[in-house]
C-alpha cells in the first residue's frame, strides 16, 4: 500500500501543503485583531481584471457626497490621482476581501484622495513567483485600457471606460503602494516599468512613484535583524516557510525575485527606476533588508527615500491604519506624492 498524503508546510493551519501536492485552504480564518473602522466617506465596488484566471480588482474612491478634504492633486489638473495597493501574505495568503487589506484601502483612499485599486493575484505554492508580479503587471495594464476607452468615449467611439474612472481620475499620477509580499511586487514592477518600451505601453497611464511597507526581500546569508527577537506576528521560521512555497522550484533565497542584490541578480545600477519611498518598521526582521535595499539604490544615483518607524513591527500599518502611526503614514506618502 501507498503512503497517505502527509502534510509538509503549514501555515497556522491556514494554508497546508501536502506531500502530494494537495493544497488546503482553510475558510474559517482569525481576524479579531483586526480594527475595522466603517469609513463612509468612501464607497468601493469590485471589477473583473483578468478572465484567464479569474482576477479581480476592488476600487475605492472618496465618496460623492463627501468630497475629497484633502489633496494630492496638481495644479494643473483637478482629477484625482490612482493608487494601486497590492496586500502582502509572503505571496501565498491573503486577498483584497480579507477586513486588513479593505480597511487600509479605505484609509488610502480618504486620506490620499484618491483612486484606490487593490487588485488579487495568483498565490503560491499553486502558482509560485514569477506569477503575482505577471499578474500586478497586468491589472496596471486594465487601467491602461480603460483610459484607451475613455479615449474611444471622446471620440464617439464605442468606449467601455468604467464609469468610476470617467471625467475624475488622472491617469498621469499612478502611484503603486505594496504592503510585504506586495512591497517586493512593486520593486519588480519598477524594475519592468524601467524599460522605455514597458513604460510606453502603458500609455497613456503613468507611473509616477512606488511606495514599499515593509518589503518582503530575502537572501540565504542572514542579516543581523532576521537573527534578532521574533515578532508578535512574525518569526524567521514563518518567513522562511513562505519563501519554500513561494520561490520557483529549485530556487534558495538569492533568486532575483527574492533578493534584489543577490549574486545572479540583473544589475540596477542603468535602470531608470521611478521615485521610490521604503518604509520599515524599527523592530522588523525585515529592517536590514529594507534598509540595504535602500542604501544600495542610494549608491547607484536611485531617486529613494528611507524611513524607519522607531519601535514598529511587520504591519504596522496593516494592522491598523486608522492609528496615529497610521495618520503619520499617510502625510509621508501624500508628501512623496507631490514631489513625484
Amino acid at each position: 500500500m501507498g503512503t497517505l498524503p502527509h502534510i509538509v508546510e503549514d501555515c497556522a493551519g491556514v494554508l497546508q501543503l501536502y506531500s502530494d501536492g494537495t493544497v488546503f485552504r482553510s475558510m474559517n480564518l482569525d481576524f479579531s485583531w483586526v480594527r475595522v473602522v466603517e469609513d463612509n466617506s468612501v464607497v468601493f465596488k469590485d471589477c473583473l481584471f483578468d478572465k484567464n484566471y479569474s482576477l479581480y480588482l476592488r476600487l475605492y474612491k472618496p465618496a460623492p457626497d463627501v468630497g475629497v478634504s484633502v489633496s494630492t492633486t496638481t495644479p494643473e489638473t483637478s482629477k484625482i490621482p490612482v493608487v494601486y495597493y497590492f496586500h502582502g501574505g509572503g505571496f501565498c495568503l491573503g486577498s483584497r476581501s480579507w477586513p486588513n487589506s479593505h480597511i487600509c484601502c479605505t484609509r488610502l483612499a480618504s486620506g490620499l484622495g484618491a483612486l484606490v485599486v487593490a487588485p488579487d493575484y495568483r498565490l503560491a505554492p499553486e502558482h509560485r513567483l514569477p506569477a503575482a508580479i505577471d499578474d500586478a503587471l497586468e491589472a496596471v495594464k486594465w487601467l491602461r485600457d480603460q483610459a484607451e476607452s475613455l479615449g474611444g468615449l471622446e471620440e464617439g467611439k464605442n468606449g467601455g471606460c468604467d464609469g468610476w474612472l470617467t471625467n475624475c481620475v488622472d491617469f498621469d499620477r499612478v502611484f503603486i503602494v505594496g504592503d510585504s509580499s506586495g512591497g517586493n511586487m512593486a520593486h519588480h514592477l519598477a524594475v519592468r516599468l524601467s524599460n522605455e518600451a514597458a513604460a510606453e505601453e502603458l500609455m497613456p497611464v503613468r507611473v509616477r512613484g512606488y511606495i514599499l511597507l515593509a518589503p518582503f526581500f530575502g537572501g540565504v546569508d542572514r542579516t543581523r535583524s532576521e537573527e534578532g527577537p521574533s515578532e508578535a506576528l512574525l518569526n524567521l521560521e514563518i518567513l522562511d516557510r513562505f519563501w519554500r512555497l513561494a520561490m520557483p522550484t529549485g530556487a534558495d533565497r538569492d533568486h532575483p525575485l527574492v533578493n534584489p542584490f543577490g549574486p545572479t541578480s540583473p544589475s540596477l545600477e542603468r535602470a531608470a527606476l521611478g521615485p521610490i519611498l521604503a518604509m520599515v518598521g524599527g523592530d522588523e526582521l525585515l529592517k536590514d533588508r529594507v534598509h540595504e535595499y535602500t542604501r544600495r539604490l542610494l549608491s547607484m544615483g536611485k531617486a529613494v527615500e528611507y524611513v524607519e518607524l522607531e519601535g514598529k513591527q511587520h504591519g504596522f500599518f496593516t494592522n491598523n491604519p486608522y492609528s496615529d502611526i497610521g495618520g503619520q503614514m499617510i502625510e509621508l506618502i501624500k508628501e512623496f506624492m507631490l514631489k513625484c
